[in-house]
């Protein structure tokens, strides 16, 4: 009877990894067909048991040199840095450097209500500050750099959008802050902290705030694919400040979540208060339910980058990818990979295109509105695809399913055209909203 159950055992654990090694390959497989229509170029890890057991880079760092991206490839990794930032924010803590219950006011006594506004709702989004990335203004400067005194005048000219703790919303502008506030009570660069405080206690040679892109260093530029790769336009890094600058590899992001997890960046009393959802936002982490597993994380979007970090504790599994071109739902990436992880079988989706023609496109254009939203909608043609763009928004592609139906994968959208009418509805999270051609 020994013997036997032995037998089934040894048995059992063959299959399970058979089953890994199968779904790990598909995966693969599945990140290969995903470059290959053009759909993602980027670098993509995850850890089982703390250990990092799958990696893959598909695509370029720099198309124009055709110099492929590698493990090593760092990229932008956008609001991801807020994670960061908020382990900084409760090191400080720690430190006895400020309290969660710090006002504002101690610091930048001119931004409207700052005598209410505590390091806890900028921590947690509820402070009532505008986002300056929502305003149009933004796009006017956001390549070109910027002081602290230039940025603090940005922020603290918008009206405040709610009183302090009464509502979330989510503004770059706590977290621009919150860097700010981290220099002066140390005294020193926010990157210098990041390297102190974080990088070089984790040995993550590759973590840091970022400049200019020096593809030559390894550093990846980001792009938007329109029948050719095309480079985006840069942030400058002394905007994003504590809200988004640091760049970094998924490999590199893992060892840095995993060693928040275990305590090795702040107590687990502080972690455990960086936990503490107000809705699905801590501090500096978003809650994750992702294949029926709960964990926390954050996911970050800066130029043509988009990365996504997210660690679940009761299975000690981590993801983490970041994109530096991209049509396609992160969402199905993240969820294709925990399938891979644990070991789950899954589909990989069918790109075949449909054709459409320019002169069946060009009935499509035009300007849209709707009497529901106060957004307009254009219509065009560039190289021959068919593009939207909302107001105050970037443009994006659309990529035709049938005649008169387009998605944009990215994003989650589904647009579907009657040219009778002059009308296209758009479907995003189940809502429809039909625009009309003025």
């Amino acid at each position: 009877m020994i013997r036997k159950f032995c037998f089934f055992v040894a048995l059992s654990i063959s299959s399970i990894a058979f089953s890994q090694n199968n779904t790990r390959e598909k995966l693969s497989n599945y990140l290969d067909s995903l470059n290959v229509h053009h759909k993602i170029m980027g670098s993509f890890a995850f850890a089982d048991n703390n250990q990092t057991s799958f990696i893959k880079v598909v695509g370029f760092a720099d198309v124009e040199n055709k110099q492929k991206a590698n493990m090593n490839t760092q990229y932008r990794i956008g609001s991801i840095s807020k994670t960061f930032t908020a382990v900084l924010v409760m090191k400080a803590a720690e430190d006895k450097k400020l309290s969660l219950s710090t006002k504002l006011s101690q610091f930048y006594p001119e931004i409207e209500n700052a005598d209410k506004i505590t390091i806890e709702n900028l921590l947690q989004h509820r402070s009532g500050i505008h986002n300056l990335t929502d305003e149009a203004e933004f796009f006017d400067y956001y390549t070109k750099p910027q002081t602290q005194n230039q940025l603090i005048s940005f922020i603290k000219k918008y009206p405040s959008d709610f009183l302090p703790g009464t509502k979330y919303n989510y503004s770059n502008s706590n977290y621009i802050l919150l860097g700010f506030i981290l220099e002066k009570i140390y005294k020193k660069s926010y990157a210098d902290l990041v390297e102190a405080k974080i990088s070089k206690p984790l040995k993550l040679s590759l973590t840091k705030v970022g400049g200019k892109i020096n593809p030559s260093n390894n550093e990846a530029q980001s792009y938007q694919f329109l029948g050719i790769y095309q480079p985006l336009p840069e942030t400058d890094m002394s905007i994003p400040v504590g809200a988004g600058n640091i760049i970094s590899t998924p490999t590199e992001l893992l060892k840095f979540i995993i060693a928040l997890e275990n305590g090795k960046l702040v107590t687990k009393e502080s972690l455990k208060q960086m936990k503490n959802f107000n809705g699905e936002y801590g501090f500096g982490l978003v809650k994750a339910d992702v294949d029926e597993v709960s964990g926390y994380g954050h996911e970050g979007a800066i130029d043509g980058f988009n990365s996504t970090l997210y660690y679940f504790p009761e299975s000690k599994i981590g993801v983490s990818f970041i994109t530096n071109q991209s049509d396609y739902e992160s969402q199905d990436i993240l969820i294709k990979m925990m399938q891979a992880a644990t070991g789950k079988d899954f589909q990989i989706p069918d790109f075949r295109s449909f054709s459409v023609s320019e002169a069946e496109l060009q009935q499509f254009t035009g300007i849209y509105s709707s009497p529901k939203i106060p957004v307009k909608f254009d219509i065009f043609i560039k190289d021959k695809k068919l593009m939207a763009q909302a107001t105050g928004q970037s443009a994006f592609p659309l990529e035709a399913t049938s005649k008169n139906s387009f998605k944009f994968d990215t994003a989650g959208i589904v647009v579907n055209f009657d040219p009778s009418k002059k009308q296209f509805t758009i479907i995003q999270s189940g809502i429809e909203t039909v625009f009309t051609k003025e």
